[in-house]
């Protein structure tokens, strides 16, 4: 068979397995049928009290246990429930030896409140302890479980571990735009030849009173606790932020000769990314759009179309006042007088913001929408924003003929990725 190039000469780089679970469930099935029917996977937190807190409501992955609790042992759980799905889905490898590298997304890691009172408990102290006094403890023979749970990079070696992938795993925080990014470097590697297939996992188990506090200071969560499912709505006009939420989402990818090699599933082709760094503020976007928009280009360029060629975005959209805003800024600045005609959708308005697993979860959502010919609606969008004239799908999935998408990941910080995808080439 001959080399099967893109515009730009390079490898295609197809998906052949996808694996996902958020709080609508587990699995891509029951995930895009609880998506396009308009199903709301948010609801009030029942892991611990929410007194006295502004925001009570998130997308808690709770029908996962894990024990003893912990952000790391429920990231590393759901990134390893996606991951079985997508490498099943792809008929890839033997168990346990996956042929190719493992690039992982996940959150900053950091011992818990439970772990650092246990830790004071021991050690007499009366005050706050801090990671340094596990080290040293560890040194003295003790807590080594907690040190290995709350190392960054445990949760990659396990995974690592678990799937047998090659060489040394890639474990990454890009804010928001991690699961997005986790893929691209994916993407990247076949590009360049280093190997045929990469598995990319991105997941995020970090609902706890230490994160749904900080983002409350930040004021960048919603409010309206009741009803839960009500409460994120991305573009309009009564949106007041967005929900935390945990998920996962794991793809396989594969240079096109290697996937048609062995007779794998084709499920679509990941054709271009772009990305662009703000550092204008630690969590506002710049007011003048250009990193995003600029983003949204470079992916569709690297793509080697134009923006006539998409047709469906699937936005960042976290229903905070001002990133819909600048996200709608960058679409109609890309996509001009077609603004108005390309279909948009949030995802969050149904599952929440599953912040480091959200580019991964959004690019597989994304994809789904290109197979099935057919758009997930952007729920709770009761009051249209005039400042906002986008068609964001409200509320009723729709048909429609796709080709093209484009997937958006804006992060804290201004860590920004778009992803480009398409159906398998003919």
């Amino acid at each position: 068979m001959a080399p099967v190039r893109d515009k730009a000469g390079r490898p295609v780089v197809v998906v052949t397995g996808m694996g996902i679970v958020t709080s609508l469930g587990t699995g891509i099935e029951e995930n895009w049928t609880k998506l396009v029917g308009g199903q709301s996977g948010i609801s009030s937190v029942k892991r611990f009290s929410t007194e006295a807190m502004r925001t009570r409501i998130a997308g808690s992955i709770d029908f996962v246990p894990v024990a003893p609790f912990s952000a790391p042992a429920l990231t590393e759980r759901l990134g390893e429930i996606a991951g079985e799905e997508a490498v099943a889905q792809a008929r890839i490898g033997s168990p346990g030896r996956f042929p190719g590298p493992l690039f992982l997304a996940v959150p900053p890691i950091e011992v818990e409140w439970d772990q650092r009172t246990e830790l004071a408990a021991a050690s007499g102290a009366n005050d706050e302890v801090h990671y340094e006094d596990l080290l040293r403890a560890t040194a003295a023979g003790q807590f080594f479980n907690h040190y290995d749970r709350f190392v960054f990079g445990s949760i990659g070696t396990h995974l690592a571990e678990k799937f047998g992938t090659q060489g040394m795993p890639i474990s990454l925080t890009t804010a928001c735009a991690s699961g997005a990014t986790a893929i691209q470097l994916g993407v990247e590697a076949i590009r360049r030849g280093e190997t045929d297939a990469a598995l990319c996992i991105a997941a995020d188990g970090t609902v706890n009173p230490e994160n749904l506090i900080r983002f409350s200071l930040l004021s960048a969560l919603s409010t309206a606790n009741d009803p839960p499912e009500a409460a994120a709505k991305p573009f309009a006009k009564n949106r007041d932020g967005f929900v935390m939420a945990e998920g996962a989402g794991a793809v396989v990818l594969e240079s096109y000769e290697a996937a048609r090699a062995r007779g794998a599933p084709i499920l679509g082709v990941v054709e271009g990314f772009g990305e662009l760094a703000d550092s204008f503020h630690r969590t506002r976007t710049s007011p003048d759009g250009r990193p995003i928009i600029v983003c949204m280009r470079n992916a569709i360029a690297d793509a080697g179309l134009t923006p006539d060629d998409i047709d469906y975005i699937n936005a960042h959209g976290t229903g905070t006042p001002e990133n819909d805003k600048m996200e709608c800024l960058g679409v109609t600045t890309v996509f001009g007088d077609r603004a108005k005609e390309v279909p948009i959708t949030s995802n969050k308005s149904m599952v929440g913001h599953t912040i480091t697993a959200a580019g991964a979860v959004e690019a597989i959502f994304t994809l789904l929408a290109l197979i099935n010919q057919r758009l997930p609606p952007t729920i709770n969008y009761e009051v249209p924003d005039p400042a906002i004239p986008l068609d964001v799908v409200p509320n009723v999935a729709r048909d429609a003929k796709l080709r093209h998408a484009l997937s958006n990941s804006f992060g804290f910080g201004g860590q920004n990725v778009s992803v480009v995808v398409g159906l398998e080439p003919t």
